[in-house]
């Protein structure tokens, strides 16, 4: 792109990636489209039940008129209508189950499917299983935009959105890769079509699989489920597929995230103590002594002391990987007890000193990936796909899973753990199906992937206030089903890196509103080492998000605390305003020479903030952006986070039709820039 078209995209802000945004509130245009889809599919004479499978070579939808029907319905809250629709086969004894959650408050629809083996003998096969299989009437001539996001592969372009047309006769495939659900594409999509569109989210913690097609006439065909399922049911067995979303929308695509974001915010993200977490503060040792190898309770109490010392006060204090007891070199994971040598006391001092200082902690585990010549793999090969050899804990596996929570929970209890880190540093996909037998294809990966959930819910019961970060080589495991247990404290592998960081925070904000990364003092920091770094604070603001973890060496006297307080204090301030709707008001881009900016409004107080970044090889020195949503009667004092002496009021109408203005006469540069209404 070159500069002058970049410039160009910039200044007509969001008006060329979604409109003018929009209060996000559920229309009720939306609301009853909804409800006509709900009746037409979830009911049981219904001919266009929205899932499918073929059972016994026969497709269901041929068979249907076979299957008893039943239906119920519950509210277990004013905001949830819960049916569960039940079709029995009374000739092999098979039971499908459709539980579905319909939102009183939000044009959201989910449904879960369960199919169980009531008979007493194997069912014949099931395979072909779609969560998903639905046809969209559409215009021939109307225009289909798929808009869907690159997954997280450890580079600039993790989260990256993109844009796919649907013309006629087109198909469009997206799936997990290696058994990792957020590997290479999120399984978050939003069908645009003419006007109005339908947001459609895969929540499955495994390798899934979607495909848009068109026909000829128009119409769009959505499927989306479990990439491979083959299998007979044995006596009295169940499986599920995986969980599926539908948000029904008109107007604006970008207006249709916001709603998103907000159903997620009320329904579907973590609550420890029935509160969203809170934006966080985390810092750990890592950087000092190669994640936790060289790690030990002096220096880790150390670390925290000089933390609080400096005026950098942490929300938790994070101990990584390799704090375990070694077998070979780099630690293997497969022994899951604290290093004796290392730590004579285990974790308890460590976190009883954080704790009298105001500071919870967290620790990473790995508990799905096994090495061999470790503790699991020597002890029980019989729970580990792959045997003495090492590979994946099953945790399909009822004495493994048995094993995995007590240890685990005893772990964290004894220890005075607050906050729980798993990893996932491998793809489980060829121990899954190599574990298979032919005619049980899919198993593998159903059992261990339903295990996985109920292992954290396990832990969510017994530690109800304790948050759950989940990490698979950064974002790899971010499907909705993990996301509604769990959140991503970091998001990517691909670390620091300034440009990488402000288009992840671009492009994940659309999904989730909470996220993490680390932050660096400067824009050329590595992963690994110390030593004295000059603070910049465009290095800062592009790695800023709701959550920051910190691996300052703060043995080193000579960093300038002065500045990382600073700005820290302001990231303090402005990061309530992650939770608002979020706008990008710049187009996506990955060029050294363009500008890129984002607003996070809150309409219910009349606040929020843009965050501006002017990058290297950039030749202008100021732009306009023009806001969203905001009061055109209203007036707004408008400052920079940087210098509040340059408070100033603008009208709403202002903002909103010639945008503000923002001077960055350095490059790089980076401009926080808050705004609150004035009440009349």
């Amino acid at each position: 792109m070159s500069l002058h078209r970049a410039l160009g995209l910039m200044l007509l802000g969001a008006s060329t990636i979604g409109g003018s945004g929009g209060t996000p509130q559920p229309t009720s245009g939306e609301m009853a489209e909804r409800d006509r889809w709900v009746e037409a599919h979830l009911k049981p004479d219904s001919s266009a039940l929205p899932f499918a499978f073929v059972y016994g070579g026969v497709p269901f939808k041929e068979d249907k008129v076979n299957w008893k029907a039943q239906a119920s319905s519950e509210s277990p809250d004013p905001d949830r209508t819960r049916r569960v629709l039940t079709l029995t086969d009374a000739r092999t004894g098979l039971v499908v189950r459709c539980e579905a959650v319909v939102y009183s408050d939000f044009p959201t629809v989910e449904w879960t499917l369960y199919l169980r083996n009531g008979g007493s003998s194997d069912t014949p096969v099931l395979e072909n299983i779609q969560s998903l299989d639905m046809e969209l009437e559409n215009g021939a001539d109307e225009r289909c935009l798929l808009h869907h996001w690159a997954g997280s592969q450890a580079n600039r372009s993790d989260y990256a959105p993109r844009e796919t047309p649907l013309g006629s006769g087109s198909k469009t495939r997206l799936t997990a890769a290696g058994g990792r659900p957020t590997n290479t594409d999120l399984s978050y999509f939003n069908l645009e079509r003419g006007g109005k569109g339908l947001i459609v989210v895969v929540g499955w913690p495994g390798q899934w699989a979607a495909e848009f097609s068109r026909n000829d006439k128009g119409a769009i065909r959505v499927v989306a489920g479990q990439e491979l399922t083959h299998f007979v049911l044995r006596p009295g067995e169940e499986v599920r597929t995986p969980l599926m979303v539908l948000q029904f929308w008109e107007g604006d695509w970008v207006r249709s995230q916001n709603v998103w974001r907000r159903w997620m915010m009320n329904h579907s993200m973590p609550k420890p103590g029935g509160k969203l977490p809170p934006p966080q503060l985390l810092a750990g040792s890592s950087r000092a002594y190669e994640e936790m190898i060289g790690a030990n309770e002096e220096n880790q109490i150390m670390f925290i002391d000089r933390y609080l010392e400096e005026g950098l006060k942490l929300d938790y204090w994070w101990m990584d990987a390799g704090w375990y007891i070694q077998e070979k070199g780099w630690p293997q994971v497969g022994t899951w007890e604290v290093d004796p040598k290392r730590f004579p006391k285990g974790f308890k001092p460590i976190c009883d000193h954080a704790h009298a200082k105001g500071v919870r902690t967290l620790v990473w585990f790995e508990p799905e990936r096994v090495a061999a010549d470790t503790w699991l793999s020597k002890t029980h090969p019989e729970w580990i796909l792959g045997g003495t050899q090492g590979g994946l804990l099953n945790l399909g596996n009822q004495d493994a899973w048995n094993w995995l929570v007590e240890h685990v929970d005893k772990l964290l209890t004894e220890q005075g753990i607050d906050l729980y880190r798993q990893d996932f540093n491998m793809d489980p996909l060829q121990f899954w199906r190599n574990n298979d037998a032919e005619d049980r294809r899919g198993i593998t990966e159903n059992k261990h992937v339903t295990g996985y959930l109920a292992y954290w819910d396990e832990l969510r019961r017994r530690h109800p206030d304790m948050l759950i970060d989940s990490c698979a080589s950064g974002g790899r495991r971010n499907d909705l089903e993990t996301m509604r247990r769990a959140v991503p404290l970091w998001r990517s592998d691909y670390a620091f890196e300034p440009i990488g960081h402000q288009c992840m925070t671009y492009g994940l904000s659309f999904w989730l509103p909470f996220h993490g990364t680390g932050t660096v003092a400067c824009a050329n920091a590595t992963y690994y080492g110390g030593g004295y770094t000059p603070v910049e604070p465009y290095a800062f603001w592009s790695n800023a998000c709701p959550s920051i973890s910190c691996g300052f060496d703060m043995r080193v006297k000579e960093l300038d605390y002065e500045s990382l307080r600073r700005l820290f204090a302001q990231w303090r301030d402005v990061s309530k305003y992650y939770y608002g709707d979020y706008y990008p008001l710049t187009p996506y881009t990955q060029d050294e020479g363009a500008w890129i900016a984002w607003q996070f409004n809150v309409p219910q107080s009349g606040e929020g903030m843009v965050q501006v970044f002017r990058r290297a090889q950039s030749v202008y020195e100021r732009a306009r952006f023009p806001l969203k949503d905001l009061d055109p009667e209203a007036r707004y004092v408008v400052k920079s986070v940087a210098n509040p002496e340059s408070a100033e009021e603008i009208s709403g109408k202002d903002l909103l039709e010639n945008g503000l203005l923002v001077s960055l006469p350095e490059k790089p540069g980076a401009a926080v820039v808050v705004y609150k209404k004035i009440q009349p």
